[in-house]
């Protein structure tokens, strides 16, 4: 879907709005650190919305939003590389990702844009969600708190890594954070962006840590990949020190996140996790499956923002304690889809049901009696498929689990790549919005596991999600058959009668997406798939009557 728009349109800032530019703020430990303020000209106290950026708080669309598109590129020259992120439109002052002083200000909120430590006009080591980070998001909210401009009531709202340090600061409970917008942020780096299902994440890792490196005052080495790569073997020891993830179980402040299911490789599984990990009494679910930032500044999402803001900062009774606590987004196809709404996540009522692998390329509800195995060449770019075909429209919303018993003839360990497509009743594929910057030829739904990194966390793994331990490889035998679980990423999809649902499992990137790749791969020769008789393959589907 060609938009005719530009992907990026900015205007100057309306009247009436203070712009006070590189503030000087002192941290804990003496280092000082840059922010802008744009607030209210009329004098009075407002609440504050921070963001934490390493993109530049000075980086405006005018000067180029920089994005990592497989090199460091203009929001706006997309399109011409093939990926369409929609149209965008905010006011000169925007930073990348973060919130629009345009919008804000003028319905009453002090916006702060703060450059990170160690990145653009900010002093200190540069770093990626560092404990100095953590420390420094406390005291800049606390700071702006103190403000003579400010009620004292501060939020934290913006995207990706903007969203994510939220995950971080509200975990440490600063006394005056009263809400935030947790906008697609991943709430564990490693599990959700590094390193899929024990495997290394090698293109938007090496396309975002050049961008990183962008602001940075001066490289360091966390500041290149190939120290995550030497060091994959020890997956939750070096790299796991180096990126610790936020405890978001300690965070209790009023929360609206965003999750999609169009980031998947990305920030859909941590969207998720920190959903339903974060013990907030107040807290909801935005899910959509289309492109991340069009829908983040456009009249939609910023009147779902505005809403949850002004009753958190500005006690305004605006309805929004009736707002149904999960709002879902069913697509059908990347244009079509259809909103509901549910109080829990996973919805109240999912039935699980099995579909069990069977000749010939099929999924079916009742095991087949006799043993049978496919094999595919694991390097070759191509794999074996099921097929399940609907007799009635049916929707799949929430979680879907891969359970697999498989073999490698040659070699110690497998990389499993799983997708899940849909096909119309003409057996043609429907695409999905995906990936950073609006590939536009996704699937509905992914997953991936290295076979060695197979053993499961059974204090956090459930019926239909299973949650990998991270504790030890364990390599397989050749020929050797073993049973796997493989996560496969949330997402809504309505398939009607007649229409398709094709497994597909591969040795390598199944879908092309641009922005997430995988290529230190450890597979050899064939792979096969056993099912019938006592192995029980099967895919887990939530069904939603």
């Amino acid at each position: 879907m060609t938009n005719n728009k530009p992907a990026l349109e900015s205007f100057a800032l309306p009247a009436g709005i203070v712009a006070e530019r590189d503030v000087p703020v002192e941290m804990r430990d003496g280092r000082v650190l840059s922010v802008n303020v744009f607030r209210p000209e009329a004098a009075g106290k407002y609440p504050v919305i921070f963001s934490f950026t390493p993109y530049g708080k000075d980086v405006g669309p005018k000067e180029g939003w920089l994005v990592a598109a497989g090199d460091l590129t203009r929001l706006e020259n997309l399109p011409e590389l093939g990926s369409e992120p929609g149209h965008i439109r905010v006011s000169e002052a925007t930073s990348f990702e973060a919130p629009d002083p345009a919008f804000w200000v003028p319905a009453g909120y002090v916006v702060v844009i703060a450059d990170v430590r160690g990145y653009f006009k900010s002093r200190g080591v540069p770093g990626i969600f560092s404990k100095k980070d953590a420390a420094d998001c406390y005291d800049l909210v606390e700071w702006g708190a103190l403000q003579p401009w400010s009620s004292g009531d501060v939020g934290l709202n913006g995207v990706s890594y903007l969203a994510i340090s939220q995950w971080y600061t509200a975990a440490q409970r600063p006394p005056h954070l009263k809400a935030m917008i947790t906008w697609q942020g991943v709430s564990d780096l490693v599990r959700d962006v590094l390193f899929h299902g024990g495997i290394p994440e090698t293109r938007f890792t090496r396309d975002w840590m050049k961008v990183m490196r962008v602001g940075a005052r001066y490289p360091t080495p966390m500041l290149y990949p190939q120290v995550l790569w030497v060091g994959q073997k020890y997956l939750f020891g070096v790299v796991q020190r180096l990126f610790p993830a936020p405890e978001v179980d300690n965070i209790e402040v009023p929360a609206l996140i965003c999750g999609t299911w169009s980031d998947q490789g990305l920030h859909t599984r941590g969207s998720f996790e920190g959903f339903s990990r974060i013990r907030s009494q107040h807290k909801w679910l935005y899910t959509h499956g289309r492109k991340k930032w069009e829908v983040y500044y456009s009249d939609e999402g910023l009147q779902a923002q505005k809403q949850f803001f002004d009753y958190f900062l500005k006690d305004i009774p605006n309805g929004m304690m009736d707002v149904p606590r999960v709002r879902v987004e069913v697509r059908e196809t990347r244009e079509k889809y259809d909103v509901r709404y549910e109080n829990e996540w996973p919805p109240v009522g999912t039935r699980y049901r099995e579909r069990y692998l069977a000749h010939p390329n099929s999924l079916v509800a009742t095991k087949q009696l006799d043993s049978a195995s496919v094999g595919y060449d694991s390097r070759s770019g191509t794999g074996v498929h099921f097929d399940l075909r609907f007799d009635e429209d049916t929707e799949l919303t929430g979680y879907m689990k891969l359970k697999l018993w498989v073999s490698a003839a040659s070699g110690r360990d497998m990389d499993l790549f799983v997708g899940v497509k849909k096909l119309d009743v003409d057996g043609n594929e429907v695409y999905f919005e995906g990936g950073v910057a609006g590939f536009e030829k996704d699937m509905a739904a992914t997953g991936w596991l290295r076979v060695s990194q197979r053993e499961l966390d059974p204090a956090r793994s459930k019926p239909w999600k299973p949650y990998l331990s991270h504790r030890r490889a364990a390599k397989i035998r050749p020929g050797d058959i073993v049973p796997v679980e493989i996560e496969i990423l949330p997402s809504s999809t309505l398939f009607r009668t007649g229409e398709t649902l094709r497994l597909i499992i591969q040795g390598s990137d199944i879908s092309g997406n641009p922005s997430v790749g995988h290529t230190m791969l450890v597979n050899k020769g064939r792979h096969h798939i056993h099912f019938g008789g006592r192995h029980d393959s099967h895919l887990l589907v939530p069904v939603i009557d």
